[in-house]
């Protein structure tokens, strides 16, 4: 550390957690990660940073609405390259100006990799938040990390190795949908206020959380219950989303038979997931948050057919959804991905498992290991990850607090 760095440390009344959030997922887990710093930290922290309402909550003031930063699939990314390196040098500029005690970058590794390619070097340690999959493609890029951050904390625990290789710390934390409480929700209660019978089947369909990618499916999964419902007596839907998606969702599923309960918010969300039977969902965080509730799926997903093509070349694994990587790369959830992706077969793949109580039974059971796997039961990824930053910065641990 430079004296220079050093010197503008010591006239800070409080140690600076710098933090930059990707998406809204790593917002979440973020605001978690903050929440345990303030508890594992013997001393008052200060945060600053990108993030969204979670992390603002915890006392972050972000430079920029998180917002800015979310565009999916890779193709759909090019238009906005010139604003993204506008974002970068900017966070580079006001990290190298605050000189924080450590930064942690979450999720997100295009943006987030540019702006610690731009600020490395100027005293302050680099951490980032799930590792990029080398394991599923492009296994350079465990160079390009290593080059970058001082630690990577890492969601998978088949993750770590693949930085080992190259000298690179790095640290199995768990996976955050542990603590999301995903698999605490009332599903009596949420039968009752929606007058769901006891014996109705209910399906939870789960398009996604971003614009794009609800738009791609929704039309998919409108077709695939027109073939589902006249064979599932006392069928139902319920379909949980974002807030700033219901208007859309709610117009765009107004023709549906039977029609879907919209839901916002997490408690509402959880409940539906305790509440269901099966669902259809697309693929990313929610097949765990599935898993951990107990609940069998079918996954499916659609990108553009630009983004389709880049992915088949550079795809070195069979599977996307995490528990069937976490359990060996095996199909244990139906997967119907890109051309599969259409309403006869997922269609099938759901009166499939309604017939056969003995799949949905051997899926919730290979789910609940996988879930033990990532981390179910044991220290919180909050706590972990917070323990870790506390001890890269060199900053006392509440002894009173413990250990993750």
């Amino acid at each position: 550390m430079s004296a220079a760095v050093a010197e503008g440390r010591a006239a800070r009344r409080r140690p600076l957690i710098y933090l930059l959030a990707g998406e809204p997922s790593g917002d979440n887990l973020g605001g978690r990660i903050m929440r345990a710093l303030k508890g594992r930290a013997a001393v008052p922290l200060d945060f600053a940073g990108v993030g969204g309402e979670q992390m603002t909550a915890e006392g972050l003031s972000s430079l920029f609405p998180l917002s800015e930063l979310s565009i999916m699939g890779m193709a759909e990314v090019l238009p906005h390259v010139p604003r993204m390196y506008r974002l970068i040098w900017r966070l580079a500029r006001d990290i190298r100006a605050r000189r924080p005690d450590v930064v942690l970058t979450i999720d997100n590794s295009a943006f987030n990799f540019g702006v610690a390619n731009r600020a490395r070097g100027h005293g302050s340690p680099l951490v980032h938040l799930n590792a990029p999959k080398v394991w599923a493609y492009r296994p350079g890029r465990v160079w390009r990390v290593a080059r970058y951050y001082d630690h990577l904390l890492c969601l998978l625990p088949f993750e770590p190795p693949y930085f080992h290789r190259v000298g690179m710390p790095a640290s199995f934390i768990g996976h955050p949908v542990v603590e999301s409480g995903a698999d605490r929700g009332d599903g009596p209660g949420f039968r009752l206020r929606h007058a769901v019978a006891a014996d109705a089947l209910l399906l939870c369909v789960l398009p996604g959380s971003r614009g794009g990618e609800v738009r791609r499916l929704l039309p998919v999964f409108a077709d695939t219950m027109r073939l589902v419902a006249p064979r599932v007596p006392k069928f139902r839907l319920v379909l949980p989303t974002v807030a700033f998606l219901e208007a859309e969702i709610r117009a765009a599923v107004a023709g549906w038979q039977p029609a879907p309960i919209v839901v916002t918010g997490t408690a509402e969300r959880f409940d539906a997931f305790a509440a269901s039977d099966l669902a259809l969902a697309a693929s990313g965080t929610v097949s765990l948050e599935l898993n951990l509730a107990r609940v069998p799926m079918v996954i499916t997903y659609r990108i553009s057919e630009a983004s389709a093509v880049i992915v088949r070349r550079l795809k070195r694994v069979r599977h996307i959804t995490i528990a069937n990587l976490v359990l060996g790369d095996r199909a244990v959830i139906p997967e119907l991905i890109q051309e599969d992706c259409t309403p006869d077969r997922l269609a099938d793949a759901l009166l499939g498992l309604i017939a056969d109580p003995h799949a949905r039974e051997e899926q919730v059971r290979q789910g609940s290991e996988a879930m033990r796997l990532l981390g179910a039961g044991g220290p919180p990824p909050s706590l972990r990850a917070a323990d870790i930053l506390l001890d890269i910065a060199g900053i006392p641990r509440n002894v009173a607090a413990g250990a993750a």
